[in-house]
């Protein structure tokens, strides 16, 4: 999919004209001629980070990143297609500091996704970190979400958003990573894609875009298959990802987005002890052939964003969607461990449903010799899901264990301001009211296996303060402190130790952010972003026990993570440029507590599954001289991580090298592009993730040797 990422114009924002106006003194349209002019001349820049690049995560209204009072960087179209298949958001947001995205090699768990170290612990799918795609929330209101739903293939943007102005999104944020999928084309176009790579990697796609009338749309449909780096790890997926924007009047705008997602084979392979993997890293464990360990996954979505612009200051948006997500997951349990009367079985199905409704309102206004730009809005989010749970005997299901509806709802109320205060000072502010609450039918009551239905309910008040000095034009300092709070997701409270039932007793994790940062210019063509940040936090939710494929969380003491990222995109010379992201974490629990499995974890341990150093450096040659050439030699380097709380092991970090090569060419009304990737090029044995606090010693999930993909884009204009 190549949809708008040659479009020969450009749109700035009347907000963003008028930030600059503000802050800079210069007209909005010499502002818009002058930023026009700097666009065509560096357009071959789009790279990981572009120096004109708007976003919307900070404010919720389009600003430039540079003037944003946050860590906030995004990737583009350009950047998306040459990071690899656009199979796993891990292939592209690695350019960006802070956040973690590791592939588990395991598509019926997902990626591990962490930002500033949240979300470590998760065994499966994304917590800890809000995922927000064209508007609408993937993560559920338990702040449980998955990565596998995202359409990268027709993503034009990806923005991730880090500190305290995240938590202005609710329930679980200590991060908000947002999706964007393209515009249709002026010019209508179809196209098509094939993809192939090592461990049998294939993926089609098929796409079509355009403008007919005041309706723009795309459609992109993708069909994946691997079979897997590990044995018993393959893999399919078909997705149909939907855009149609309608401009139904001159102030109102309706954008329909659609996402059908199904996965109808994913196998297991479970995590390897340490023997395990220094003796075969491709292998996996006995049990997950036994008991057919494996996935079944289908999600369906539909929702509605409607902008009307009330006058040049004021405007509203409504946001609504519905989706239901089918699942059939055989776990690896033994079934000595199935039979006892509280068990919940070796095999889940699920039946959820979940839908939302915000209201937004923006509005700017004139205050002493600056602006204020003001949003406030109104979110209610709702899940039910019918779970049973059955005997899994050697794959083949058994006997009714567990049958209960689990509901989650949450309500959150919320104002932010910026106050452009005049030519050097600049204040943001926020507060918002979250309510979550959590509710268990069971419908499972037998002879040893009372009922277990009940709620519990969670609130917090969480406000976010910054301030920014803009020291010049090209040179910005910032501060911003707040509070933000994580409630257990249902899968957290799913289990108790001792009993049958939920776990309804699990207390929220209460947090305490700040964060100072740097932006500056240094020269024509360079960006540096500079941020450090500590974070504090008590009730931490972590696991009491894991065995028999069943875990249980309990809240422990204090954490406190603490890091600094930097980001550096540079224009070296006509042909050459260079983009750098590193990261630090210092993640450790501050006070003892007792361990799982037994022991006592000591205050100071890491967190496990925590990545204490990252870094990503890319030079990228891309010659005047042969136009729609690019080539680039990529460091990744991955430090080492804890694999559970009493830190008894751990991985080593690793640095690894890829090579990509991409051409492009137009002739007439068709655009090819041509792909070749080389990934792990030095072939170097590593870990890529950990499952923490695997009770069965199984934390490691080895990373692939090396690969190699290939590819092919056509796409033709109806001109």
């Amino acid at each position: 999919m190549n949809l708008a990422s040659h479009a020969t114009y450009l749109y700035i924002p009347e907000t963003t004209l008028n930030l600059l106006h503000r802050t800079h003194r210069t007209p909005p349209s010499r502002l818009a001629h002058a930023i026009a002019l700097a666009w065509a001349a560096t357009a071959s820049m789009a790279s990981a980070q572009t120096l004109t690049e708007v976003v919307v995560s900070a404010s919720r209204s389009a600003q430039q990143t540079f003037d944003a009072p946050a860590a906030v960087q995004a990737v583009g179209r350009e950047t998306i297609e040459a990071a690899g298949l656009q199979v796993n958001l891990s292939e592209s947001v690695n350019r960006i500091p802070g956040i973690t995205a590791l592939n588990r090699q395991n598509y019926a768990q997902d990626l591990q996704l962490s930002i500033r170290g949240s979300g470590s612990r998760s065994a499966f799918g994304i917590r800890g970190s809000r995922l927000i795609v064209d508007g609408i929330p993937a993560t559920m209101p338990d702040g449980q979400g998955q990565a596998s739903t995202v359409s990268l293939s027709s993503a034009q943007r990806i923005e991730v958003l880090r500190g305290p102005l995240a938590q202005m999104y609710g329930n679980s944020s200590a991060g908000v990573v947002q999706v964007f999928t393209a515009d249709g084309p002026a010019t209508p176009e179809v196209g098509a894609s094939v993809f192939m790579g090592s461990d049998g990697v294939r993926k089609v796609g098929l796409n079509a875009g355009g403008q007919t009338g005041k309706l723009n749309y795309v459609l992109d449909y993708t069909r994946f298959e691997t079979d897997g780096y590990r044995d018993h790890s393959a893999a399919e997926r078909r997705q149909l990802n939907a855009k149609l924007r309608l401009d139904a009047t001159e102030h109102t705008q309706v954008t329909v987005v659609m996402n059908l997602f199904d996965q109808p084979l994913s196998l297991d392979p479970l995590g390897l002890t340490r023997a395990q993997l220094e003796a075969n890293p491709r292998q996996a464990v006995k049990l997950a052939y036994d008991q057919a360990a494996s996935k079944v996954v289908s999600q369906n979505q539909v929702g509605v964003v409607a902008v009307h612009k009330l006058d040049t200051t004021r405007n509203v948006t409504v946001t609504a969607y519905h989706g239901t997500r089918d699942l059939d997951n055989k776990l690896s349990i033994p079934l000595s461990a199935q039979t006892s009367a509280t068990s919940a079985g070796g095999a889940v199905n699920l039946d959820r449903s979940f839908s939302g409704l915000g209201v937004k309102y923006n509005q700017r206004w004139a205050v002493g010799q600056g602006r204020v730009d003001g949003v406030a809005g109104i979110e209610y989010e709702r899940m039910s899901e019918r779970r049973r749970g059955y005997i899994n005997n050697l794959g083949v299901l058994g006997a009714l264990k567990r049958d209960e509806t689990d509901s989650v709802t949450s309500t959150g109320v919320f104002a932010q301001a910026t106050w452009l205060v005049n030519e050097q000072w600049s204040l943001v502010g926020g507060l918002r009211s979250n309510r979550v609450k959590f509710g268990v039918d069971d419908r499972f009551i037998t002879t040893g296996n009372p009922n277990d239905s009940g709620s519990a309910r969670f609130s917090a008040v969480n406000p976010v303060l910054g301030v920014t000095r803009h020291l010049n034009d090209t040179t910005n300092v910032y501060v911003n402190v707040g509070k933000g709070f994580e409630t257990p997701t249902l899968t957290e409270i799913a289990y108790r130790t001792g009993a049958s039932g939920p776990n309804l007793n699990l207390r929220s994790a209460d947090s305490r952010h700040v964060e100072i940062g740097l932006k500056t210019r240094p020269a024509e063509g360079h960006r540096l972003d500079l941020a450090a940040f500590h974070i504090g936090t008590s009730n931490e939710i972590v696991v009491a026990s894991s065995s028999g494929g069943r875990t249980v969380y309990t809240n422990a003491g204090k954490t406190r993570r603490s890091g600094v990222e930097l980001a550096y995109t540079a224009q070296l010379a006509r042909d050459w440029r260079t983009h750098v992201a590193l990261s630090t974490l210092n993640a450790r629990f501050a006070d003892s507590f007792a361990a799982s499995g037994g022991g006592r974890v000591a205050s100071g341990n890491r967190i496990p599954g925590t990545v204490d150093k990252t870094a990503f450096a890319e030079l990228v040659w891309q010659p005047a001289s042969v136009p729609g050439l690019q080539a680039a030699v990529e460091v990744v380097h991955q430090g080492g991580m804890m694999v559970n709380d009493l830190n008894t092991d751990q991985t080593r970090g690793a640095t690894t090298f890829n090579l990509r090569v991409g051409l492009e060419q137009k002739l007439g009304a068709w655009r090819l592009r041509e792909y070749l990737r080389l990934d792990n090029a030095t072939n170097r044995s590593y870990v890529g993730s950990v499952i923490a606090n695997d009770g069965n010693g199984r934390f490691f999930e080895p990373a692939p040797g090396r690969t190699w993909s290939v590819g092919l884009v056509a796409n033709y204009a109806f001109r």
